[in-house]
């Protein structure tokens, strides 16, 4: 499920901040499971990820979507998408630094170049 675009100011996508190549580092979320290997669930992942990148780039939070859960193992990648406003998409990747019993902590980090928004 993505998470909904920000009705409250619209997200505009700095080509300046894309190209400084946008590093977030120390976000961390935490998750409660049984015995089983911790995960964050995609929606989770896109909801952390996209208030982190409002938080430091001073913007409205963007539409951030995850296609798949975060496993809770050291070194662990995946793969969100960031859609502007004006259809341009921006990948940002999560990558799992470590992990403290329930809590997953990563760093996210955003492509150095967007997609344009198709013709």
């Amino acid at each position: 499920m993505a998470i909904p675009r920000s009705t409250a100011a619209k997200w505009s996508l700095s080509v300046a901040a894309v190209t400084a190549g946008v590093l977030l580092t120390g976000c961390s979320a935490s998750v409660s499971v049984g015995k089983t290997e911790p995960k964050l669930s995609a929606e989770k992942l896109a909801a952390t990820v996209s208030e982190k990148l409002a938080r430091t780039t001073g913007q409205p939070e963007p539409d951030i979507s995850c296609p798949e859960d975060l496993a809770g193992k050291v070194g662990t990648t995946t793969r969100c998408e960031l859609t502007a406003d004006d259809g341009s998409t921006l990948g940002v990747t999560a990558t799992v630094t470590s992990v403290e019993g329930e809590q997953i902590n990563f760093d996210i980090k955003a492509d150095e170049t967007a997609t344009p928004a198709p013709n």
